[in-house]
């Protein structure tokens, strides 16, 4: 019988990371080669610019400061590659099923309690609704049409209120219409909703609320994108 090998799987290195980025994005910003150019070029200006303003002017300290503006032009392309590339991932992940819960569990991090699952799904018109916990409170959000939504968000929310009463409960849609949030706008919106709960409750609440979600495993789940597919590696 062959041995199972226990070495770990071998990550993308930086300059990798770096590279699948870049091509990433650049799929959807043809001009993206000549930013990056220009980035580092400014940078490389301004230092040279300090170099000759600073007293005493020599050479070495011109050259000295035109390396760090390399390092700072550098940083500079670093800034812009990672922004653009945000903006190609919230385009292809608009209007797809699944958005939210890729959104949802990259992009709040540590304090808020989330799942890329859906607490609540309509196998027939991909519907689903997402469930957040955190300093805010609870935060049910909505994928799907508006008025197909109204018997999930209904019950996730008594489910909730049975568990968590007291418990502040925002209810958000996903979505390009009036009063819905755009995906690309979700994350920070969680994260602007007032902190009003303290870290012991909220610990409570989410073991109160997780002993009484029903699990969705069952369930069909939208197919769509994948989200991790959506999204080039980012460099670690």
């Amino acid at each position: 019988m062959a041995s199972r090998s226990t070495a770990p799987e071998k990550r993308p290195g930086f300059f990798s990371q770096i590279r699948s980025l870049y091509t990433f994005t650049q799929s959807e910003f043809r001009w993206l080669p000549w930013a990056l150019i220009g980035a580092v070029l400014i940078g490389i200006g301004v230092g040279i610019g300090i170099g000759f303003l600073v007293p005493p002017v020599e050479i070495w300290s011109v050259i000295l400061w035109g390396v760090s503006g390399l390092l700072m032009g550098i940083l500079l392309a670093m800034v812009l590659l990672t922004r653009l590339s945000t903006r190609v991932m919230y385009r292809k992940l608009d209007g797809m099923p699944g958005a939210v819960g890729h959104v949802l569990s990259t992009g709040l991090g540590r304090s808020w309690v989330t799942s890329e699952m859906p607490v609540g799904v309509n196998p027939r018109t991909q519907d689903a609704v997402y469930r957040a916990v955190g300093r805010g409170g609870v935060v049910i959000i909505g994928e799907g049409a508006r008025g197909r939504l109204t018997r999930l968000i209904n019950d996730e929310r008594k489910k909730v209120s049975r568990v968590a009463s007291g418990i502040h409960v925002e209810v958000l849609y996903v979505g390009d219409g009036e009063g819905d949030i755009h995906i690309s706008k979700l994350a920070k919106t969680i994260k602007s909703l007032p902190k009003n709960v303290d870290r012991a409750t909220l610990a409570a609440v989410v073991k109160r609320i997780e002993s009484v979600s029903q699990s969705v495993t069952s369930l069909p789940i939208p197919k769509g994108i994948d989200p991790a597919r959506a999204r080039a590696q980012r460099p670690r």
